[in-house]
């Protein structure tokens, strides 16, 4: 078997601790220590490994024996993990990407540009995934698609076919995107939230939420 490749996470959160349980599990990467800014360093370890300043990490772990990947969410619009990545590939290290071995990938993932794709997605032939692209578990992508840069993805998003989600937007769990709609840059899509016609950019759609029955659970009939 080949030597598992030395990979540093950046970030200290939950976040952090999914992308370390996904890299152990499911890829030829070896997590050997988390970093995050000197400002934001709260621990010593993390899952086990070391937790180091940033400051100090090229001297400790050099950009070229180890790679990189930057576990950050969606905080700012998803500039925030585009900042990191942008900040992470300035000092020499390539931002790596995680493919679950449990998704269907048909379509096109850039190669080394941090994107993070869970177990149980669904991208069908001919679509495509820009760069920094996050789609937690269980997302359809449909064919022809493009998820442009920065984007990040619920679980359980049907983004149908030749949709094109602009760069920096966020879809909740379980939206519906019809097909050949057009997302604007940086729209907030909420969860489960229906889009049937284009958006403009810097929109934010919110569902209404299910107000609860005037009937209590014990007087119900059919329970």
């Amino acid at each position: 078997m080949a030597a598992r490749k030395p990979l540093v996470v950046f970030g200290a959160g939950q976040i952090a601790e999914v992308a370390w349980s996904c890299f152990e599990r499911d890829s030829g990467y070896e997590v050997v220590a988390f970093t995050v800014d000197r400002e934001y360093l709260r621990v010593d370890t993390l899952c086990g490994r070391p937790v180091f300043a940033f400051d100090e990490l090229p001297a400790r772990l050099p950009p070229e024996s180890h790679a990189m990947f930057v576990a950050i969410a969606y905080g700012r619009m998803n500039q925030s993990r585009r900042d990191t990545v942008a900040r992470m590939q300035a000092a020499g290290y390539r931002c790596v990407n995680y493919v679950s071995s449990q998704a269907l990938v048909a379509g096109e993932v850039v190669p080394d540009s941090n994107t993070f794709v869970m177990e149980l997605n669904n991208l069908q032939p001919f679509s495509r995934l820009g760069r920094n692209v996050w789609l937690w578990a269980g997302n359809h992508i449909g064919h022809h698609s493009f998820v442009e840069d920065d984007c990040f993805v619920a679980s359980h998003a049907v983004i149908s076919g030749s949709v094109r989600i602009g760069a920096a937007t966020f879809v909740g769990v379980n939206a519906t995107i019809r097909d050949n709609v057009t997302i604007g840059r940086r729209n907030v899509i909420g969860a489960g939230v229906v889009i049937l016609a284009d958006t403009l950019d810097e929109q934010v759609y919110v569902a209404t939420k299910t107000e609860p029955s005037r009937v209590p659970s014990h007087r119900l009939r059919g329970l």
